[in-house]
């Protein structure tokens, strides 16, 4: 039974806000330990993917593998991969550009979405979703073209923003096949157990292969990680997970489009990274982009009534 809309809401609500934190305790792991290094990058992500699988451990005795539709572990598995490159492209761009510009071409996530929803699943995009799409995403691109101006952009902004967006790529991917695998008959916690067990398996070494270490970090690195795995790893994904259930997969994307909304506000506030006018004009675009495509979703639903 299809939960509240207020209930979806507040779900996304938070879920949006615990994403908000990555960025920042990404960055303080970066200052803390006085190196953006990509094995550092793959430390950070195999780190909190590995801490998120082992606290939802205890969730594996109900997974029942054996009793779950073959298609539905495959998904699951194919959404970890994805994962194992979203985490490491996108935490390795905050070493190179801005918080606001990463966390807003990571969110470019809608138009990826929206395209392979269209291509994979023939799911139908209305043209008021379409504006509302391109509304938030001109929204987004201000922000962080806005930002480009204010605190330090990084030693290589045309690679972060680059590696963001490798990161939304990934994410798409990750997203889809995670509403498949749930559409195929596992549930919420034996999916998140079997993705974020098969990302963590995978990025594991990777961190040897590129000079980085897990250990000899001062202690504050370990506990920005541990943030990491609880907030936006375990609360803000799989707050985006469950809502895929019952949304479609672009509005929880569009939902994420607030992202660069809080991480900046959190920059400011910790970095003295002052968002410029672009910023907020950026801002205004991006929430009536998202009202534009709630409208034209709501519009689709009562037309689907209709013909009924």
């Amino acid at each position: 039974m299809k939960p509240p809309v207020w209930k979806i809401t507040l779900v996304l609500a938070i879920a949006v806000l615990a994403i908000s934190t990555s960025a920042i305790f990404s960055r303080l792991a970066f200052e803390a330990a006085g190196t953006r290094a990509l094995g550092f990058s793959l430390v950070l992500a195999a780190s909190r993917l590995t801490l998120a699988a082992l606290i939802l451990l205890p969730t594996w005795g109900k997974v029942q593998l054996g009793q779950q539709s073959p298609r539905a572990i495959l998904y699951a598995i194919a959404a970890g991969l994805f994962m194992a490159i979203h985490f490491p492209a996108w935490i390795t761009s905050l070493g190179y550009t801005s918080i606001a510009a990463s966390t807003t071409l990571v969110t470019t996530i809608p138009i990826w979405v929206s395209l392979l929803a269209w291509i994979w699943f023939r799911e139908k995009i209305t043209s008021t979703s379409a504006t509302g799409i391109a509304i938030a995403i001109a929204g987004g691109i201000l922000i962080g073209f806005g930002d480009a101006g204010s605190g330090d952009p990084g030693s290589n902004p045309l690679l972060g923003n680059f590696l963001a967006l490798i990161g939304a790529w990934a994410a798409s991917f990750y997203m889809l096949l995670g509403r498949e695998a749930q559409r195929q008959g596992i549930s919420l916690g034996g999916y998140i157990a079997v993705a974020y067990s098969t990302a963590a398996l995978v990025l594991l070494p990777m961190p040897f292969l590129f000079g980085g270490s897990y250990a000899g970090h001062p202690p504050p690195v370990y506990l920005y990680i541990l943030l990491m795995a609880i907030l936006p790893q375990l609360v803000g994904h799989t707050g985006l997970n469950w809502a895929l259930l019952w949304i479609s997969p672009t509005s929880v994307a569009l939902s994420a489009l607030f992202e660069p909304v809080g991480a900046s506000f959190l920059a400011y506030l910790l970095f003295g990274e002052i968002p410029t006018i672009q910023v907020f004009a950026g801002a205004v675009l991006l929430l009536a982009g998202v009202a534009v495509v709630a409208i034209g979703h709501g519009t689709d639903r009562q037309g689907q009534k209709k013909e009924l």
